[in-house]
């Protein structure tokens, strides 16, 4: 390779595929635990990171949610965030769209205010750090439609305050159009907006159609299986849709990175980005899922640049933002 590590972690960046409750870190964990009185069932970081056992997406659920219950104060929220924004200065990121679940943490009787002012603050706090970011409220497809419009009211007075609505958790008979009138809804009321198609579900290409052709998102997360289905991939690309793909989470949810797949969309000229998806539970940064992706599918120096490109152009800042952010990667590329 005609670059190294060193240089990935450098090149600004964008990242929109993050979780905000997929950082939870195992030493944050322990500690909310111990201040807010929860017995995790686990003492130390070696026992927290030993109970992280899953090998496709409803067994790593099935540990993701039982660990928010630490989470329980306004503060909890900011500490969250702010953490992960630390780190994401480290891998130069100067932009961010954080992706965080308010239904996880009403469902157990934490208000919406509690969560979305917490977030809030540290993201208002992150231009300190160099870094611009914006929240995107998601819903989690598994539980009733109903529970999304009662979050969607939730949200209404915080509108201001998130940039995007999007759809996660697990797909399987949890269709893109069961939240159809939602999605509408947000548009009108002018939020972007975005949904998880994740790699290799049952039905995979048909709700990655009904996403592009039938909802008219803007953005796919995750949304590699689209290359079994060429006319969308040229819809995609007229389209200028972006995907937000996370290489190394998918390592450890299937048995293929889908590196093949993404380096395919890109040289098709697709808005194809990379990013760490829940970086505490795969111990992945940004940088991180870079660089082990251009390591094992041998990317070229043009390519990983085209990344970092892609990652702004992909975002839901203006195009003047846009535009500044994409002279940052040439003058960074220039001087490397």
């Amino acid at each position: 390779m005609d670059y190294s590590k060193e240089f990935i972690k450098g090149l600004p960046k964008a990242e929109l595929h993050l979780h905000l409750e997929g950082t939870l870190e195992p030493d944050l964990k322990l500690k909310l635990s111990k201040k807010n009185h929860i017995n995790i069932g686990q003492k130390n970081i070696k026992e927290v990171k030993a109970s992280y056992k899953f090998n496709d997406l409803t067994s790593f659920l099935k540990v993701y949610y039982p660990a928010m219950n630490v989470l329980q104060k306004e503060s909890d929220f900011y500490a969250l965030a702010h953490a992960y924004l630390l780190k994401a200065k480290k891998h130069n990121v100067k932009y961010c769209e954080l992706f965080f679940d308010p239904q996880a943490h009403t469902s157990r009787g934490v208000s919406f205010k509690t969560v979305i002012n917490g977030y809030y603050k540290a993201v208002k706090e992150a231009k300190k750090l160099g870094i611009e970011a914006r929240l995107i409220m998601c819903f989690l497809r598994d539980m009733p439609y109903k529970s999304a419009k009662e979050t969607y009211k939730q949200m209404l007075p915080y509108k201001d305050k998130i940039i995007a609505i999007g759809l996660d958790s697990d797909e399987r008979n949890n269709p893109p159009e069961k939240f159809k009138d939602i999605f509408k809804q947000a548009k009108k009321d002018g939020l972007h907006i975005t949904m998880h198609c994740d790699i290799d579900q049952i039905d995979s290409i048909k709700h990655i159609r009904t996403c592009l052709k039938d909802i008219k998102v803007e953005r796919i997360d995750h949304g590699t299986n689209i290359v079994e289905d060429e006319s969308l991939v040229k819809f995609a690309i007229k389209n200028k849709i972006g995907f937000t793909c996370c290489p190394v989470s998918n390592s450890f949810v299937t048995k293929d990175m889908k590196g093949k797949e993404m380096k395919y969309l890109l040289k098709k000229g697709a808005l194809v980005t990379v990013n760490s998806d829940d970086p505490a539970y795969f111990q992945s940064y940004i940088s991180d899922d870079m660089f082990t992706l251009a390591s094992k599918y041998k990317l070229c120096k043009k390519e990983v640049i085209q990344l970092a490109k892609n990652s702004f152009l992909a975002s839901f800042m203006s195009d003047k933002k846009k535009k500044a952010y994409l002279k940052l990667v040439d003058e960074y590329v220039k001087k490397h």
